[in-house]
């Protein structure tokens, strides 16, 4: 990378480091914090000595996006948000050296509304309450996603660092996947709960785990139809069918049906942009995708006895159809709308959403859904956040769909946060690829070689 050879790794040489990382990790925990500290330095050093000619910011950021949740689970961060502030930081150095478009008003527009609603939530919040800590967990997400926003809208990027960008945002979710298999390497010997499955994820949360490799899973669908190399696209089949039976059996739906999703709706997109020669191979490889997730569905059916299927069909282990489909969280959006009805213009302030529910219903339990939370705690301030945020990608799609990945992204941050709210960097920062400008290198050749060229 950065036209330095010595930086240069390939595909396959990445994924033998990061399954290196994985044993590192399980055989001696503390060396977690190490291996993040080394990730963030040798990013850094790259991005301020090359200033960021390449875009390796937005690489930096997208290796911590997509190994946050991994570095969490193994107390790797300094902080919880470690993650979030650590995108902000690298794609802030980013802009620095290399600036932002002159069009990001709309961006700049939303992370300003978040300020009042902090101004409301020091008026409303109890006095126990550690305004500050409620603050920046219930901020932290929304801006890193307008500084994410901020930086992509409008860049362009060659398409050959787009998709190293991609491969170290893939990288540190295959190095989890690995790190879960050493610590339960099979489901036949633990116990399954349908709610949550934590034996499935080294006991740590199951939705942030099913959305992280969801996710991966689906970066690993769409590397089968943008890499041509047959080797390749055979280690990432076979690493697609592992990280989707993690994905699967975390009992956790949301983030498998995001990722079936976000798969269909690149399929479709691709499908359409491309002619009638090339469509024959890429119904081959849609065909040996279709069997592939077949499979994985029966192999995880098996080895959950078929519980599985009744997860899926929203039934209990005795095969009995549940009412409630959401698990709760249907109750928690109703709470926050009945908060924006109740106070629409300046809302309960940043944070007040768990104090509310707990005064007012008796449940103790943080949002899961973005969009509601920006209502309550923003009030008409979130409304118009919100329609920044999904009407302006949409304009900007009309004009460029050279971005095979926007729809795909955009239903990827879209359906995580409407499940899982934005516990996690990763919806943010996605939101923020879905902006580029991707330059096709064939119209505007690269000679010089990159970091994970496959």
């Amino acid at each position: 990378m950065a036209g330095t050879s010595r930086y240069q790794f390939n595909y396959v040489e990445l994924l033998l480091i990061h399954l290196g990382m994985a044993f590192a990790v399980y055989f001696f925990r503390p060396s977690s914090p190490f291996i993040l500290l080394g990730v963030i330095v040798y990013f850094l050093f790259l991005t301020i000595v090359n200033e960021n000619k390449n875009n390796e910011a937005l690489m930096g950021a997208a290796y911590i996006a997509g190994g946050e949740v991994f570095f969490r689970q193994t107390d790797a961060m300094f902080f919880y948000e470690t993650g979030k502030y650590m995108v902000i930081v690298f794609l802030l150095i980013g802009m620095f050296f290399k600036g932002t478009s002159s069009r990001t008003a709309p961006y700049w527009t939303y992370l300003f509304i978040l300020i009042p609603g902090i101004v409301v939530a020091s008026i409303t919040m109890s006095y126990d309450s550690e305004v500050r800590k409620l603050v920046a967990f219930n901020l932290s997400g929304p801006v890193a996603l307008g500084v994410s926003a901020i930086y992509c809208y409008y860049k362009k990027i060659q398409e050959r660092d787009f998709k190293s960008v991609i491969s170290f945002l893939l990288m540190p979710l295959i190095a989890h996947m690995f790190y879960l298999y050493l610590y339960t390497p099979s489901m036949m010997d633990v116990g399954i709960n349908l709610q949550a499955n934590y034996a499935a994820t080294g006991g740590y949360g199951p939705n942030q785990i099913s959305t992280v490799f969801g996710f991966g899973a689906v970066l690993l669908a769409m590397r089968l139809f943008v890499v041509r190399h047959k080797l390749i696209n055979l280690i990432d089949l076979v690493l697609l069918g592992m990280m989707g039976y993690r994905a699967l059996i975390t009992f956790s739906r949301g983030g498998v049906f995001t990722a079936v999703i976000c798969i269909a709706a690149f399929l479709i997109f691709l499908y359409y942009k491309r002619g009638a020669r090339e469509r024959n191979r890429l119904n081959f490889k849609i065909f040996l995708l279709g069997g592939t997730i077949l499979l994985l569905w029966l192999f995880s059916l098996v080895q959950t006895g078929g519980l599985l299927g009744n997860r899926y069909t929203n039934r209990d282990a005795a095969g009995e159809l549940k009412k409630d489909i959401t698990t709760g969280r249907a109750e928690l959006i109703e709470t926050e709308l009945q908060a924006f009805i109740n106070h629409p213009v300046t809302g309960i302030g940043v944070g007040k959403g768990y104090e509310y529910r707990l005064e007012n219903q008796g449940i103790s339990i943080a949002t899961h859904n973005e969009l509601s939370r920006m209502l309550s705690e923003h009030g008409l301030l979130g409304l118009v956040a919100i329609l920044i945020l999904i009407l302006v990608p949409i304009i900007f799609w009309t004009k460029f769909k050279n971005n095979y990945y926007f729809l795909a992204f955009l239903a990827f941050w879209f359906l995580t946060i409407n499940h899982s709210a934005m516990r996690i960097a990763l919806p943010a920062f996605v939101y923020g690829l879905a902006l580029l400008y991707i330059v096709d290198d064939k119209k505007h050749p690269v000679h010089r070689k990159r970091l994970a060229n496959q």
